[in-house]
């Protein structure tokens, strides 16, 4: 093989790698997503989101039917109010309960929809009202901690 050959070999494997990595950084970012049918948006108020970020996903029954688009504080509630861009292929009724879940024990965070039997649907810009806050393992630590050290003081 002459010089040339191998040069151009070297530069399809390297130009292959570029796009592997590029591909790469997009699914770890959940970027590479392309929304194919419409959006509505829907939003949710939570007492704390812990590290519920934008972009992570809306999952309902494991199927991911939306994504997170902004998270703001709303001062005058002091709750975090969570907008959502929900799939128009999926609807769901009134009484949907929004709840903040995590993947394995310190994985991703996600909001998951546990789906009601209202008849009436949601609709674009509705706030879901039923909603349980993201469980902080810090918190229920030191309370479990506190409980503890609290029976120690009884006893004695």
């Amino acid at each position: 093989m002459n010089r040339t050959v191998l040069d151009l070999w070297v530069g399809i494997f390297v130009a292959i790698g570029i796009v592997a990595l590029l591909f790469l950084a997009l699914k770890v970012g959940n970027l590479s997503s392309a929304h194919l049918s419409e959006t509505y948006v829907l939003q949710a108020r939570f007492d704390n989101i812990g590290g519920l970020k934008v972009r992570g996903p809306v999952k309902s029954a494991g199927v991911v039917v939306g994504r997170i688009v902004d998270i703001k504080f709303d001062t005058a509630t002091y709750e975090a109010v969570v907008t959502m861009d929900i799939d128009g292929r999926f609807r769901f009724p009134k009484d949907t309960f929004a709840s903040i879940y995590t993947s394995g024990l310190l994985g991703e965070q996600f909001i998951g929809f546990d789906v009601g039997g209202d008849e009436k649907m949601l609709k674009a810009g509705d706030t879901v009202t039923k909603t349980q806050s993201a469980v902080v393992l810090e918190k229920l630590i030191s309370q479990f901690l506190f409980n503890k050290a609290a029976e120690g003081q009884e006893t004695k």
